[in-house]
């Protein structure tokens, strides 16, 4: 059972101090940036044992007379970072801040298999044979993700990525951390702010993943609801917008004629057939400027044509297989198909037409893994933390706004800012939240209580 682990998170040895800071040897690595390599423990735990190395991209503040220091940024994924500090989205802080960006440990060192897909792309499995195959092909992954890693397996989570943010600051001479987190980077904020509060500068966090909730069903029924209010949004934008192609019907009608016919026969397209559960697993209604081609698509496959469905592998499966071994230690989730099929069911109660689907997704990550829960959800207590600013999309489903408002709720003075709209709002684009977000990590100033943006 996944709570079996729960309680491993703090039968820890208590982890060394960030050693002091270690100049950086910073050489030009093109494009204006410049790399740099730190030199961390595998463990926190134990110092002076084996090493493994951080490789570090800074790009530096336009004016350095003015500047004001340094703005530590992660993206999420996990994933490689230094591509992202040329997103023109940053265009506003590099007047003040170098900004600098690290691979999360092992992520440009170990060579590690892509997690598998599921069969035909459906991780909405469509029975027990079908999960039961890809287990066995993802603990295969697992495996061989370990035994490239050696000896960092085991040693892949937030708790330790917190500590290499902390070896980073003193390398870079910061007394304090100013950290923007995005999505997965919101996960080793929260990390930082619970070992090192008192060492936080300002802590700027963009749709949240919740780490402080330990029930997997109230973890997982924001994501379910809030994808299914997206449908109901969509269903509404159709019934008022000239140009949706369902424009004139009863949308969520349509949709439920569409899965319950694709569920007794699947329905051609693009050369092959759609299944509902394809379909289940390929719709995801949380970005409005999506909605006309979904509505087309729906449409389509109303008529008998689901080629829109038949495509690329959806949302939330594959992907780098050594980032499972990470997400799964902060995020222990269920193996066993009956769990997750009981949870399915509890899903469908609050979420009856797509929402369920997510009782799989973070399935599809942690399915058949033996990656023990080194640092598994739990609330903590942040004393001496500044004020944080938290930013959510209210239709956000991967990273739901509940979680955005609880963790807010836990953390002494944050303030939490919805905005309209899904994952990522600051580096969408949206004017609203940059120039909030800009403005408290140039100044310090939080927007007043209440603001929100759209």
């Amino acid at each position: 059972m996944w709570l079996a682990g729960l309680l491993a998170t703090f039968a820890v040895a208590a982890p060394a101090e960030a050693a002091p800071g270690t100049e950086l040897s910073w050489q030009d690595c093109g494009d204006g940036l410049l790399c740099a390599q730190l030199t961390v423990p595998v463990d926190w735990t134990d110092p002076d044992g084996a090493r493994t190395t951080l490789s570090l991209t800074k790009l530096p503040a336009r004016d350095q007379a003015r500047k004001q220091g340094v703005l530590y940024v992660n993206s999420g994924g996990p994933a490689t970072q230094a591509p992202l500090l040329r997103n023109p989205a940053f265009a506003g802080l590099t007047d003040a801040f170098d900004l600098v960006v690290s691979e999360t440990r092992g992520f440009d060192t170990v060579s590690c298999p892509m997690g598998p897909q599921p069969a035909r792309g459906e991780w909405v499995f469509p029975d027990r044979s079908a999960y039961e195959a890809y287990v066995e092909e993802n603990q295969q992954v697992g495996r061989a993700c370990a035994e490239a890693a050696g000896p960092l397996a085991g040693k892949l989570d937030s708790r330790q990525v917190a500590h290499d943010l902390d070896a980073i600051r003193k390398a870079l001479g910061q007394r304090k951390l100013n950290y923007f987190g995005n999505s997965y980077g919101t996960v080793y904020g929260q990390a930082y702010a619970e070992l090192f509060p008192r060492r936080v500068g300002r802590m700027y966090l963009d749709s949240v993943k919740d780490h402080t909730n330990r029930s997997i069903p109230n973890w997982v029924v924001p994501r379910a609801t809030t994808a299914e209010r997206n449908l109901h949004r969509l269903a509404e934008w159709c019934a008022r917008e000239p140009s949706c192609a369902l424009h004139g019907q009863d949308l969520l009608a349509v949709w439920d004629d569409v899965i319950s016919r694709a569920g007794r026969e699947p329905i051609p397209g693009g050369g092959t057939t759609v299944s509902a559960t394809k379909i289940l697993s390929q719709t995801d209604p949380q970005v409005e400027q999506q909605w006309p081609m979904l509505a087309t698509a729906l449409a389509q496959a109303a008529a008998g044509d689901a080629t829109a469905f038949a495509g690329s592998p959806p949302p939330g499966s594959g992907g780098p297989g050594l980032g499972r071994q990470l997400i799964c230690a902060d995020f222990p989730y269920p193996s066993d198909y009956q769990e997750l099929k009981s949870l399915e069911m509890k899903l469908r109660t609050v979420a009856p037409r797509l929402g369920w689907v997510y009782a799989w997704q973070a399935a599809a990550h942690c399915a058949g893994l033996t990656v023990l829960p080194t640092y598994a959800p739990h609330p903590f207590r942040a004393d001496g933390l500044p004020p944080v600013l938290i930013v959510n999309g209210e239709g956000d489903s991967t990273t739901p706004p509940q979680w955005a408002r609880r963790l807010a709720d836990q953390l002494p003075g944050a303030r939490y800012v919805p905005a309209p709209g899904g994952h990522a709002r600051y580096l969408s684009g949206d004017a609203c939240v940059r120039g909030h977000a800009d403005r408290y990590l140039t100044t310090g100033a939080l927007p007043p209580a209440g603001t929100r943006c759209g």
